[in-house]
């Protein structure tokens, strides 16, 4: 089978389609064929060597298709069953071998290409939201890199909450985006200072959290913009690594709390796992989220799809077909 492998760590160019020999399942495992893969900015973070592992590796943590063989002791899923995951990295491939508790039923009114690409973006956003910082139509949000997977999902959410939310964006086309998914006001950050027009939109109250995946270039603003005892929310570093601070900054600008957390911390027992996905299903069925495919790249073009991540020239999901 076709897989992409990183022998080293580095640019889009170390990105290799390689041929491995298809895996069998051992106990608890489940061998999946690959309808859709999901591509997400962290899958950047790893190639690069921003986040160590194990080289040599498969990029990739998101992918939906079919469950082809299973191994002993395996009774969550089948052979022929609709799955879909959301995990560690190993899915640019045309297979891939799971463990079986990891994976999540797609229901029938999902098709295989939407639950890839809302299925990593969409947890995401879903204990972001209902986790991390329980939102309530009273709370006013701040949400970085409006018009990405994430920010979009999330912008929808959001709406459907009836909350005020605030979305940043680099772009006019991609402010357009944003306020379509139903973002309450949109900030160009490339032409406005966030910073003042947070300040502005909200008559001095400021937020109550701010989501951010941009990292170094948004912090740190982005505490700024939180009222008193508000949450700081760091889940990326589109931007580079938020840089080290002093605890005290926490305390000057308004005892503000902050938290870097990570979606499997959340989902790291099955139920979890299954209650989450679950309620993302629904909110995609019900038509609250629509999440919006952007761009598909084949498998073989691998190294294209990544420079256009790092050229932030995509917008919504991105996909890789097998």
């Amino acid at each position: 089978m076709k897989a992409v492998r990183v022998t080293e760590t580095g640019g889009p160019e170390v990105l290799q389609l390689v041929d491995i020999d298809v895996p069998s399942p051992g106990p608890g495992e489940a061998l999946v064929r690959h309808t859709a893969i999901g591509v997400n900015f962290i899958d950047t973070y790893f190639r690069a060597g921003l986040y160590p592992t194990d080289l040599p590796f498969i990029p990739g943590a998101e992918a939906a298709g079919v469950v082809e063989a299973v191994g002993e002791g395996v009774t969550t899923v089948k052979p022929g069953d609709r799955v879909a995951y959301a995990g560690s990295v190993g899915a640019y491939a045309e297979k891939r071998m799971m463990a079986a508790d990891r994976l999540v039923p797609v229901p029938d009114g999902v098709d295989d290409r939407t639950a890839a690409a809302v299925l990593l973006k969409g947890l995401t956003a879903q204990f972001l939201l209902t986790r991390t910082f329980p939102v309530q139509p009273e709370h006013t949000v701040l949400f970085h890199a409006g018009a990405g997977g994430v920010g979009l999902i999330a912008g929808q959410w959001l709406n459907a909450i009836g909350c005020t939310s605030i979305a940043t964006v680099g772009s006019d086309d991609k402010a357009e985006i944003a306020k379509a998914a139903g973002y309450t006001h949109v900030i160009n950050y490339s032409t406005e200072d966030f910073v003042a027009r947070v300040a502005e939109l909200t008559e001095g109250a400021k937020a109550d959290v701010v989501y951010d995946s941009v990292g170094k270039d948004t912090f740190p603003g982005s505490l700024d913009c939180l009222k008193m005892r508000g949450m700081f929310v760091s889940f990326g570093n589109a931007s580079g690594p938020v840089p080290p601070f002093d605890m005290l900054t926490l305390s000057r600008k308004g005892s503000l709390f902050a938290t870097r957390p990570t979606l499997f911390h959340y989902v790291a027992k099955r139920e979890e796992l299954l209650a989450a996905a679950a309620d993302l299903f629904d909110k995609v069925a019900a038509g609250v989220v629509r999440p919006e495919i952007g761009q598909t790249f084949a498998l073989d073009d691998v190294v294209a799809c990544h420079q256009a991540l790092a050229g932030r020239g995509t917008r919504g999901a991105t996909l890789l077909l097998p």
